[in-house]
C-alpha cells in the first residue's frame, strides 16, 4: 500500500490502510466476481481453481449503427398539447404525446465474450484459497495451495499499453499445464494465428428489441454488412514449458509460468460515421497491442500499469473511525464484513471502503478517449441487458459523474464532457426538429450513436427534453473545480450556450406572465388528476424551472468571465426573473409541479423535485431556510412512503441530507446501501445490478466530509458520530482546492488547502479556524475565513481555543 499523500507534514495518517476486497471462495455468479478495467476494457473475474471465468467488455461494441430516430411529426402536435395542458385536460395531453411525440428506444451495450481457461493437476485438496481486488494496485489476484504446492494468478487491465495481462504462477516443484478457450453470445468464429495468437471475433446485432414480454420473435437482429464488428485476441507467453494452438484453443504444459496478453477492439469510428467506413480493422489494432506487450514484458507491464493506476487513485486518502478497528476488521473477509454489517455490526473502514470502491470503479469505467460509464459502468454479461445498459439521463448518468470532481478525478469526467459535445450536434436537429426551437436538447435515454429523441413508452420518463440541461452542469461543474478560461471558453461556453438558447424557446408564459416549460413532466413520477386517474404530463415541474434557473445564472456568470455575447446574457437574466418559483404546499412541502396534485406513488423513488437542493445548490439552510424546510419536509415524507428503496435513490439520499446539515440521517442511508442495496462484491444493486449507486454513496460519503457550494468550503459539515475520528487527504474543492483534515472526538484538530489556480478561498467551519501560509504568517481567522491564494501554495489550517 502506497504511504500517505502527507502535505508539508501537517496531516499524517498514523496507519497505513490496505484497500482490498478478498473472499475464501469463488464467485458462485457474476454479482460476486471482481471487476477491473481500463475505461475501454472491462472484466468480471470469477477466481475459479481449475476452471476460471473471465467475462470481458469493449466500451464500443453495442448493436445498431448510425441511423436518423428524428419523429418528423412530432412539432405538428406540439400546439395541441400545450393548449389541452392549459385548458388542465392533462391526459389528453398525455395520450398525445405518447401516440404521436415519442420515438424509439436506444440500442444496447453488449457482451464481448469469456475467457475459459482450465487448470489441471490440482487433484488435492486446496487450502489456503483467497480470492481479492486491490483497489490501490488495479488488480485482481488468487491464491491457493494444493499437496504442499503454492499456486497464484494475478491480472490487471493496463490502461498505458491497452492490454489486459494475466500472470499464473507455482512453486519451483510444480507446473503448470492449462487449456484456454474463447466463448460468447454474439456471433463470432474462432481461429488461431500462426503466431499462437487465439482470435474471437465476430459481428454485433444491427438491433436490440424491446422483449420485456418475451414475444418478440426477432428481438436480436442480425443483419450482413450492418452492425459493429468486434475481436478478442490473445497472446501466451511461457517459462519453462511449451504452448501450441490448434482446435480453437490454446494449451499448455509444464509451464513454471505463464502470462496472457489480452486485446480486444471493435470497427467502431465515431457515432456518426458508418462501423468500418474509414477502413479501421479491429484485428490489426489488438495484434499492434498484443505485439508491443508482449516486447514490454510482464514485469515492465506491471510497474507500468502500477505507476499509471496510482498516480490516480493514491490521491486521496480516507481514514473513517478508530485505527485499531479499521485494521481489525480488514482482517475479515468483505462477505463477513458485509453480513456483520447487515446485522447492525459498526465498520467505518468498510464506509471507507465504499467511498474508495467508488473512484476505483470510475477509474476502471471512465478513462480520457473512452466512452463514459453507462448504467452498469462498463461491465454487463447480458446480449439483453436491463433498461438496455444504456445513458439514463434522467439522473443516472449524472450521478456516476457526481463524484468526479470531489473525489480528485477530474480526468475522468472527460468522456462524459466529451459525450455532452456529440449529443449536442444530433440534439440540435433533434431541438429544430421536433420542437422549431434553438440550440440543443436531449432527452432521457443515450447511446453509443448519441440518440437525442425521446424513446418509447410511457410519456412519464419518454418525454423529457431537459437532459442536455441537466448534462450542461457537469460542463460547469468541471470548470468549477478547475478554474481553467480556455477550457471554459472552447468547450463548455459553446455547448450551455445551445442548451440555454433551446430552454429560452421551450419556455411558454402563463396567464399570470410567468415562463414555464409546457409540456413538462417529473422524471418517472405521477401526479392524480382531479378524476383521481395517474398522469405524468402538466406544465413546469419543480425540476423542469430549477435546471433552466441554474443554467441562466452560469451562463450569465460565464458569459461575464468572457466578455462575450452580451444581449443573450441580458435576455437570459431578464427570464431568470419570472421563471416559475417554487412553491411550498399546504403541509409545508416543497411542491414537485406547478399545481398542488396529489401524488400517485408518494414513495417514488425519483425526488427529481429535490433538485436545487443537491446537486444544484440553490436550495441551502443558510441562504433559503424556508425552501430548505420544505425541502426536508418533502424528503421524509417520500421516504415515509417507501422512497429511497433502489441503490442509487438511496444514495441520493446521503447526498440530500449532508446538504441539509443533517450527519445522522446522511449516515443512516450509507448504513442502508451498505446494508441492502449493494452485493457481495459491493457492486450497487438496483436490483439488478447497477453502478450508479456506487458512485452517488461515493459522492455522499464526500459530501458529509467537504461541501464548496455557494462559493465558500465547508469543513466536516455533515460528520456523523460513528466518525468521530479519522483523516482525509486530497478531496478537491470548488475554486481549484485541495484539501486534507484530520479530527478527533468529532471535531477538527487541523487540515490544510492547496490552491490550484490562485482563487480567493472562504473556509467555513462551527468553531474559529486560524489560517496560515507557508511563511507562518497568519492570513485569516474566524469561524469563516476568506483569504487571497497563490497559485500551488499550502495553507495551514487549525482550531483556535
Amino acid at each position: 500500500m502506497a504511504a500517505p499523500l502527507c502535505i508539508e507534514g501537517e496531516i499524517e495518517l498514523a496507519e497505513e490502510q490496505e484497500w482490498k476486497l478478498w473472499y475464501g471462495q469463488p464467485a458462485d455468479k457474476w454479482e460476486e466476481a471482481l471487476p477491473l478495467g481500463n475505461g475501454r476494457l472491462g472484466a468480471m473475474v470469477f477466481g475459479r481453481i481449475t476452471s476460471e471465468r473471465i467475462q470481458w467488455n469493449e466500451d464500443t461494441l453495442w448493436s445498431g449503427f448510425p441511423r436518423d430516430t428524428h419523429n418528423y411529426d412530432a412539432l405538428r402536435y406540439l400546439a395541441p398539447v400545450r393548449e389541452r395542458i392549459a385548458s388542465g385536460r392533462y391526459e389528453e395531453a398525455e395520450k398525445l404525446i405518447e401516440e404521436h411525440m415519442v420515438g424509439r428506444r436506444t440500442e444496447s451495450f453488449l457482451p464481448l465474450g469469456d475467457l475459459i481457461i482450465e487448470q489441471e493437476g490440482i487433484s488435492g485438496a486446496v487450502t489456503g484459497y483467497r480470492r481479492e481486488l486491490d483497489l490501490d494496485a488495479g488488480m485482481a489476484a488468487v491464491r491457493w495451495v494444493s499437496e504442499g504446492r503454492r499456486y497464484s494468478r494475478e491480472m490487471f487491465i493496463s490502461a498505458v499499453d491497452q492490454v489486459a495481462v494475466i500472470r499464473y504462477e507455482a512453486d519451483a516443484d510444480a507446473s503448470l499445464d492449462l487449456t484456454i478457450r474463447q466463448e460468447s453470445l454474439l456471433k463470432h468464429h474462432i481461429r488461431e494465428t500462426a503466431e499462437g495468437i487465439l482470435r474471437l471475433f465476430g459481428h454485433a446485432p444491427s438491433h436490440i428489441a424491446d422483449n420485456y414480454r418475451g414475444d418478440h420473435p426477432q428481438s436480436v437482429l442480425y443483419e450482413e454488412g450492418r452492425g459493429l464488428r468486434y475481436e478478442m485476441q490473445l497472446l501466451a507467453q511461457v517459462e519453462g514449458g511449451h504452448a501450441r494452438a490448434d482446435s480453437g484453443m490454446i494449451r499448455i504444459s509444464n509451464a513454471s509460468s505463464v502470462t496472457l496478453l489480452v486485446a480486444a477492439a471493435t470497427d467502431f469510428e465515431g457515432f456518426d460515421q458508418m462501423p468500418g467506413a474509414e477502413g479501421s480493422m479491429p484485428s490489426k489494432r489488438c495484434e499492434q497491442a498484443l505485439l508491443a506487450a508482449a516486447q514490454l514484458g510482464y514485469e515492465q507491464l506491471r510497474d507500468r500499469h502500477l505507476a499509471d493506476h496510482r498516480a490516480l487513485f493514491r490521491r486521496v486518502e480516507l481514514r473513517l473511525g478508530p485505527e485499531a478497528d479499521g485494521r481489525l476488521t480488514a482482517c475479515k473477509p468483505t462477505d463477513e464484513r458485509l453480513k456483520a454489517y447487515r446485522e447492525g455490526g459498526a465498520d467505518p473502514a468498510l464506509e471507507a471502503l465504499l467511498f474508495q470502491y467508488g473512484r476505483y470503479l470510475l477509474m476502471g469505467s471512465s478513462r480520457p478517449g473512452t466512452q463514459p460509464a453507462h448504467l452498469q459502468g462498463i461491465w454487463n454479461p447480458h446480449v439483453q441487458p436491463p433498461w438496455n445498459s444504456d445513458y439514463t439521463t434522467n439522473i443516472n448518468t449524472e450521478m456516476n459523474y457526481w463524484p468526479a470532481e470531489v473525489a480528485n478525478l477530474s480526468e475522468c469526467h472527460e468522456p462524459l464532457i466529451r459525450m455532452i459535445g456529440e449529443l449536442s450536434v444530433h440534439g440540435s436537429r433533434t431541438a429544430h426538429i421536433h420542437y422549431g426551437c434553438r440550440g440543443w436538447t436531449a432527452h432521457h435515454n443515450v447511446d453509443l450513436w448519441r440518440m437525442s429523441t425521446p424513446s418509447d413508452g410511457s410519456a412519464s420518463w419518454a418525454f423529457w427534453p431537459m437532459g442536455g440541461v441537466w448534462l450542461s452542469r457537469h460542463l460547469w461543474e468541471h470548470y468549477r473545480y478547475n478554474p481553467d478560461l480556455e477550457y471554459l471558453r472552447q468547450t463548455a461556453y459553446p455547448l450551455m450556450k445551445g442548451a440555454a438558447l433551446f430552454c429560452l424557446d421551450w419556455l411558454v408564459e402563463d396567464e399570470k406572465g410567468r415562463l414555464m416549460t409546457s409540456p413538462s413532466t417529473s422524471p418517472e413520477n405521477r401526479f392524480l388528476t382531479e378524476e383521481g386517474v395517474a398522469c405524468s404530463v402538466s406544465a413546469g415541474s419543480t425540476m423542469d424551472m430549477a435546471l433552466m434557473r441554474e443554467l441562466f445564472h452560469s451562463f450569465i456568470e460565464a458569459s461575464e468571465m468572457l466578455d462575450d455575447d452580451r444581449e443573450l446574457r441580458e435576455e437570459l437574466r431578464q427570464a431568470a426573473k419570472r421563471l416559475l418559483p417554487y412553491q411550498i404546499d399546504a403541509e409545508g412541502r416543497l411542491m414537485e409541479w406547478s399545481e398542488p396534485f396529489a401524488e400517485a406513488e408518494p414513495g417514488h423513488r425519483h425526488v427529481s423535485h429535490l433538485y436545487g437542493l443537491y446537486p444544484g445548490e440553490e436550495i441551502t439552510p443558510e441562504a433559503t431556510p424556508e425552501l430548505a424546510a420544505a425541502a426536508e419536509r418533502s424528503l421524509a415524507s417520500r421516504i415515509r412512503s417507501g422512497g429511497g428503496h433502489t441503490g442509487w435513490s438511496c444514495a441520493w439520499l446521503i447526498n440530500l441530507y449532508a446538504r441539509l446539515g443533517q450527519p445522522e440521517a446522511a449516515y443512516t442511508y450509507v448504513r442502508t446501501l451498505l446494508s441492502r442495496s449493494v452485493h457481495k462484491n459491493l457492486l450497487g444493486d438496483h436490483p439488478p445490478f447497477q453502478i450508479d449507486a456506487n458512485f452517488g454513496g461515493a459522492a455522499g460519503v464526500a459530501e458529509m466530509l467537504l461541501q464548496s457550494h455557494g462559493g465558500v468550503i465547508r469543513l466536516l459539515p455533515a460528520l456523523p458520530a460513528a466518525w468521530e475520528a479519522g483523516a482525509v487527504q486530497g478531496l478537491k474543492a470548488r475554486g481549484g482546492f485541495v484539501v486534507a483534515m484530520a479530527w478527533s472526538k468529532g471535531a477538527l484538530d487541523s487540515a490544510s488547502v492547496i490552491s490550484t489556480h490562485g482563487q480567493r478561498c472562504t473556509l467555513v467551519y462551527h468553531k474559529p479556524l486560524e489560517v496560515a501560509d507557508d511563511h507562518g504568517s497568519i492570513v485569516a481567522e474566524g469561524e469563516s475565513c476568506t483569504f487571497e491564494t497563490q497559485r500551488g501554495k499550502v495553507y495551514v489550517i487549525r482550531l483556535l481555543n
